[in-house]
Formats: structure tokens, C-alpha cells, sequence
């Protein structure tokens, strides 16, 4: 799978490295693969018994699963995109992964669960880009402090629809929110979706997203089941250590464990972290976000037919189903559970969440629905080595606290990188990525262009 890679057990003696890297995701290999590259000495220390951090492909029963990233959104000028193509990575293109009105063909369900005919959806869609435009201009306007929500409710007063064409709109926005950032509506920052822009097609991965990690952990040598405790660190040098009291040294760390991972304790820094990172770090969470996968005998739902969208109260939860079928030419809907539907069934057992999905879909399809023949659930959150999906803005905190944590210590000795650590487009493969490649540029003195992952 990767070269080099070893068990903690294998590595007790580790020498001194130019450079450790605490976490083998897509933002730790990228650096390390740039910095061995360029005739480093490299050590990737990773807690896991894989690589791919929250880049995650299931293989169980002969069928690929993408329990964490599954999609790039955008591939136009998109420098994620570049990189799997020049790994060889097979793409299927998927329009319908960011949280829009339209793209592939969408299937809305009224609150009675009717479904709308192309005028309606038509106008809906008109709705929201109405809404969308007014809202941005209002956002722009804001400084941070101010909810998603309350910008919101805001710009529908001052469009001043009738309750039920407003309120369609506002479920769409709070949904939104979910699927994009897995948190309420009221807990995530105004500007929190200013990144949301999708240009060019999307696409995802059928044989599995974690190729890219498989490709940049090549030549990379990589420590399996080694978890970081302690990173103690000063103006010339650092020394990470274990819970066995193992320690390992070098000149500089890249530390790109997530957002959960920094705030929960497990992993101190000594000196603790500084401001300005500290409070830049203070000011994001992790969210709560989980995949729901349903594979289905035959299918049940329309051809041609690439999301199931229900509107009202009956979609608090579950409202958007994705068909997947083109993937692998299994029938299977991908619903998400996110924000404060992940938090209230995190303690239930799959096949409670399978009952509880199939229902909404009974409420659309009646009897045509069937018992999926497999289920699979993601427990991001239960996952002591994420603590979540990928961060978010708090109400207060700025678009600029990306970067801010990425701003390097002690001379350069330590640098934080992961999707939490760019502004651009936060919370993507793309984020961590683009950050992997920013520290091995920091570290070398240089700016370091991607294609030197392979050229």
C-alpha cells in the first residue's frame, strides 16, 4: 500500500529527522512526499493503522465505500484535480455534491410529499439564487459575530416573500448549512459559507478516494500506530513524544491533526500554543457529520434521477438522498445525518438509523421501498483520532483564523497544517492538500509548486 511503513514496535529506536509529521492524511503526506523529495529526512508518525486521516475508502464485502471525502467539488483551474489526474485516479462525474438547487436532475417533494413538476422546481430555484445574491451582498456587509441564521432571516424580511414561499427557502438555507458545514444554522458564523462556490463539474472517485493517499505516501516513510502525546518545541528544534515516553526529534514538526484532535487534550504542546494561533484555533470546531449508505436489491426510485429532495417539517432530518448507483451499478442512496440529527442518533445502532431513514422514504415511495441489503453508518464523531468531520466557524470567528493557525512557531520550528488551515476553501481535500503543500514551502524557504508531487 505505501513503502517504508512500519508499527511502533518496528521503530523504537527512530534517529533524528529533519522533519517530523505528525498524521498521515492528505495534508501530512503532501508535505512530507514534497519535503523527501527535495532530499529531506522525513518521518510521517501516524495513530492510525492506515493511512488517509479522514480520506477513508471501505473495501469490506467487495464494495468501495467512501466513509470520509468522496468528492471534489469543482475541477475547473482546481489544483486537487490536477493531482489525481496525474496519479491516473478514475473519475465519474457527480454535479450535485455541493448543496445547490440545481446541477444533475433533482427530484423535489413538496411538505405532502408530492412531487413538484419542472415549473415549480423551476421557481424554487429562481428563489434561491434570489435569495443567495441578497444574502451575499448582506454577509458582505457584516462583520464576523453574527450567525448564518440571523443573516438569514435578515435577508428574507428584507425580500419580504409570503410565509411559506420564505420559509422553503429558509429550510433550504438551514439544510445547507447541515450538509455543508454539519452544524445548525445558528451555530455557524455568517461568513462561514463564503467559500461555498463550485466551478466546474464535480466528480467522485469509484475505486476509492484514498488512491491519492496511497499515491502520496509512496517513497514517504510513514509509522503506523505511533500516537503523539506530547510536542515539546523551541526556537531550533522539537521532540515528540509518546504515551510510552518515546521520543523522536528533528528541526522542525508539521503537525496536522484535526481541529478535534488540538482541543481535546490528548495532544499537548510545551509551550502551549501561542497567540495568535490559540485564539484562532479556539474560535473553530469540529462538527457533526455522518454518511448514511443504503444498498438496495433493485431500485425503487426514478431513473435519471440523481438526488431525492423533501421539503417541510418531514425533512427536519433526512431530506436529501444521493444516487450513487452509477458507481459501482449497485442501487444505493448516500443521506447524511448533520448538525443536530448526528448529535441526537449518535448513541443509536445502525439499524435503528436505517428504520428511521427508510420511513422518510415510505412517506415518499410507500410500499415501493424495500430493506436494504447493506448498511453503513460513519462514527466520525465517536473516532478518537477526529472527534469529527472537519471543522467549522464559531459566531464570532473570521474567515482569516484558517491561516492564522497555519502561522509557523519558534522560527519555524513548528507549522500546523490541515483543512482547517485554509482560508480559501476550508473543510476540502483541497484545504489540506493546498496546506501540506504551504509548510513543505515554509520549511524549505521556497515556494513549492504542486506538480513536484510527481514531476
Amino acid at each position: 500500500m505505501y513503502t517504508h511503513s512500519m508499527t511502533r514496535s518496528q521503530a523504537q529506536s527512530a534517529p533524528d529527522y529533519d522533519t517530523i509529521v505528525v498524521g498521515a492524511g492528505i495534508a501530512g503526506l503532501t508535505a512530507a512526499r514534497l519535503l523527501t523529495r527535495a532530499g529531506r529526512r522525513v518521518v510521517v508518525l501516524e495513530a492510525r493503522d492506515r493511512i488517509g486521516g479522514r480520506v477513508h475508502s471501505d473495501r469490506s464485502g467487495g464494495t468501495v465505500t467512501d466513509r470520509g471525502a468522496s468528492w471534489i467539488h469543482g475541477i475547473h483551474d482546481a489544483p486537487l484535480y490536477a493531482v489525481t489526474e496525474a496519479f491516473g485516479m478514475r473519475t465519474i462525474e457527480f454535479t450535485v455534491g455541493s448543496y445547490q438547487p440545481g446541477g444533475r436532475s433533482i427530484a423535489y417533494y413538496d411538505p405532502e410529499g408530492v412531487r413538484l413538476d419542472d415549473a415549480a422546481v423551476g421557481a424554487f430555484g429562481d428563489d434561491v439564487q434570489t435569495f443567495d445574491a441578497a444574502l451575499s451582498d448582506y454577509v458582505a456587509s457584516l462583520d464576523s459575530g453574527v450567525s448564518y441564521g440571523t443573516a438569514t432571516e435578515a435577508t428574507l424580511a428584507l425580500l419580504g416573500w409570503e410565509h411559506s414561499r420564505a420559509q422553503r427557502v429558509h429550510e433550504f438555507a438551514c439544510h445547507r448549512t447541515e450538509e455543508q458545514y454539519g452544524v445548525w444554522i445558528d451555530e455557524l458564523d455568517a461568513h462561514g459559507l463564503d467559500d461555498d462556490e463550485t466551478d466546474g463539474d464535480e466528480v467522485v472517485f469509484p475505486d476509492g478516494y484514498d488512491a491519492l493517499a496511497t499515491h502520496l505516501a509512496d517513497g514517504v516513510t510513514v509509522i503506523v500506530e505511533h500516537v503523539v502525546s506530547q510536542i515539546r518545541w523551541d526556537n531550533s528544534s522539537v521532540t515528540v513524544a509518546g504515551p510510552d515516553a518515546a521520543e523522536t526529534s528533528a528541526e522542525h514538526v508539521v503537525v496536522t491533526v484535526p481541529v478535534g484532535v488540538l482541543k481535546a487534550g490528548g495532544l499537548t504542546f510545551d509551550p502551549s500554543l501561542p497567540e495568535p494561533v490559540a485564539g484562532a484555533l479556539d474560535r473553530l470546531e469540529m462538527n457533526a457529520f455522518e454518511k448514511v449508505f443504503l444498498r438496495f436489491g433493485s431500485k425503487f426510485w426514478d431513473e435519471n434521477v440523481y438526488v431525492i429532495r423533501r421539503q417541510g417539517p418531514a425533512g427536519a432530518w433526512w431530506h436529501s438522498w444521493y444516487d450513487l448507483t452509477p458507481l459501482h451499478g449497485t442501487p444505493t442512496l448516500l443521506t447524511f445525518a448533520a448538525g443536530p440529527c448526528a448529535r441526537a442518533i449518535r448513541e443509536w445502532p445502525d439499524a435503528q438509523i436505517a428504520a428511521s431513514v427508510l420511513d422518510s422514504l415510505r412517506e415518499i415511495y410507500g410500499t415501493a421501498v424495500t430493506d436494504p441489503t447493506r448498511v453503513d453508518v460513519t462514527r466520525w464523531q465517536d473516532d478518537p483520532f477526529a472527534h469529527g468531520s472537519y471543522a467549522y466557524m464559531t459566531v464570532g470567528s473570521t474567515t482569516a483564523d484558517h491561516d492564522v493557525m497555519a502561522t509557523p512557531l519558534g522560527n519555524g520550528s513548528v507549522h500546523l497544517a490541515g483543512e482547517a488551515t485554509w482560508t480559501d476553501d476550508p473543510a476540502t481535500v483541497t484545504a489540506a492538500l493546498e496546506s501540506g503543500r504551504r509548510a513543505a514551502s515554509n520549511i524549505l524557504g521556497r515556494e513549492v509548486e504542486l506538480d513536484e508531487l510527481w514531476s
